[in-house]
């Protein structure tokens, strides 16, 4: 059985950048923390680096087979140089332009690849880039104490099956004064989902629009997507069409959270879009989980729906989990010379369609 309490210490301690363990990996998140901290566990400078696949092969050191799954598991051998500055411009790619890498590198075979494919998940979960120093077992003791969790927990941490209502009160928001919010959650995450109800049952299928959290869109009014506008646009049109439901996503930066998406937006502005700045962070291109959208409908009662998307991946999502589109309303917005590119990216590389 999955025990809730070690995930979350396991996060608190990648965010202090403490040691964790996944299943026989001991593992020392990069991006948190230091050069000491890598001495006290590793000291006799051997572990090796573990990278996801579409990082690695920005440092060409996986081929394009291994690429083609950006998020797997690769190894870096320990070599002589791959001292904590080195690592840190391995695993951040901001550094890439202004930090020239020492090299070369050399992969070498994953051991306990399930094991070491969960921790690239798990730094997912924690809003960190998915780079870990690596020893593997028990042999010889970490100056800081570890804590310890399986692939097993960090699955049951987003498993929307254990998704709930936690509360539910009437919300009138401008362009749907007669709306009704519902909020969703699991004992794990500390994050909530939320679904706007709007107008009354009719008997057909609602209008649906999932839409994924982005604070600098729905909050900020960013120019850089085209989020918030969508948002009020959904809005209104589920209003316009008498009744429906928009499922208010916490799965923001497309699931990498708002840090890792802040960093993508740098990369960007060095002329990378939106699907190459994923995967050279090292993340896959949508890391979302629309099973979530899916058991939020159904603990609303709703298993055939209108959908609201240009995005054919979030019909699949939605069916793949028992959900009936009946049918793909198109969502069209115009685009200005901030977004112009990544709806175009949108369009050429992840499917998006009128």
């Amino acid at each position: 059985m999955s025990d809730p309490r070690s995930v979350a210490r396991a996060i608190d301690a990648l965010r202090r950048g403490w040691p964790v363990r996944v299943g026989a990996l001991s593992l020392l998140p990069i991006e948190t923390a230091d050069a000491v901290r890598l001495v006290a566990f590793d000291p006799e400078s051997s572990a090796p680096v573990l990278l996801s696949a579409g990082r690695a092969a920005t440092l060409k050191l996986a081929n394009q087979i291994e690429a083609a799954v950006p998020d797997a598991p690769v190894l870096v051998d320990r070599a002589p140089w791959l001292d904590f500055d080195a690592a840190t411009a391995l695993a951040d790619p901001q550094f890439d332009l202004a930090t020239p890498l020492k090299g070369p590198f050399r992969a070498i075979p994953v051991a306990h690849a399930d094991d070491a494919a969960a921790a690239l998940r798990f730094a997912r979960i924690a809003g960190l880039l998915p780079a870990f120093f690596v020893r593997e077992g028990d042999d010889g003791e970490v100056a800081i104490s570890e804590v310890g969790i399986t692939g097993a927990d960090i699955d049951a941490h987003e498993d929307a099956a254990r998704l709930t209502i936690a509360a539910r009160a009437r919300l009138p928001v401008a362009h749907a004064e007669d709306a009704e919010i519902v909020a969703f959650r699991t004992p794990e995450s500390p994050g909530e989902h939320i679904a706007l109800l709007i107008g009354e049952p009719t008997g057909q299928p609602p209008l649906v629009r999932l839409h994924s959290e982005c604070l600098t869109g729905d909050a900020l009014g960013s120019l850089k997507c085209d989020c918030g506008p969508q948002l009020d646009a959904a809005i209104s049109a589920i209003r316009a069409s008498g009744w429906g439901i928009l499922l208010y996503l916490r799965q923001e930066g497309r699931g990498i959270g708002l840090i890792n998406k802040l960093r993508a937006y740098a990369l960007q502005d060095q002329g990378f879009d939106t699907v190459d700045a994923n995967t050279r962070l090292g993340f896959a291109i949508d890391a979302r989980d629309f099973g979530v959208a899916a058991r939020m409908l159904e603990l609303l009662g709703q298993r055939n729906v209108r959908l609201l998307t240009n995005n054919p991946a979030k019909v699949a999502g939605l069916e793949a989990q028992g959900i009936t589109v009946v049918e793909r309303v198109p969502h069209f917005l115009p685009a200005n010379p901030h977004n112009e590119r990544y709806l175009a990216t949108k369009r050429d590389r992840t499917g998006h369609q009128l």
